[in-house]
């Protein structure tokens, strides 16, 4: 693509951050070109975060309808699954996926909580007492 064909499409990170993208300049050599975005991948990431939006939105439903923990819903805000959450918080993965069913959770220590909740960026009361926004 010739340096003046880059994409300056204004996608969902164009005011806060440029992309480079390597471009030909007029002599044939390559250069890097800043761009502000591109449709296509504005399109895109607008379908992943739609898809990601969904998901929490289940996960607060799961939580009302007692199918499952806060854990599920703070999990799936912060874009995580099983195994990262296990990562982070030092759990097996066998015992985050325990933790996730309402009543095993409502049995778990303060320190277990207290480990979720450092790893959420929360406080426990905001895992006991679930009423997101």
């Amino acid at each position: 693509m010739q340096k003046k064909d880059v994409p300056q499409d204004l996608g969902a990170l164009g005011k806060i951050t440029k992309e480079i993208s390597y471009a030909t300049d007029d002599l044939g050599k390559y250069v890097t070109e800043q761009s502000v975005g591109w449709d296509v991948k504005k399109t895109a990431l607008d379908a992943a975060w739609g898809d990601i939006e969904k998901r929490i939105e289940q996960a607060k439903q799961k939580v009302w309808n007692n199918e499952a923990s806060p854990i599920l819903y703070f999990m799936e805000k912060g874009l995580m699954d099983v195994s990262i959450l296990a990562g982070y918080t030092g759990f097996a993965k066998w015992r985050v996926k325990r933790h996730l069913k309402p009543s095993v959770f409502k049995k778990l220590s303060d320190k277990k909580l207290q480990a979720y909740a450092d790893v959420f960026n929360i406080k426990i009361d905001e895992l006991q007492n679930f009423n997101p926004a």
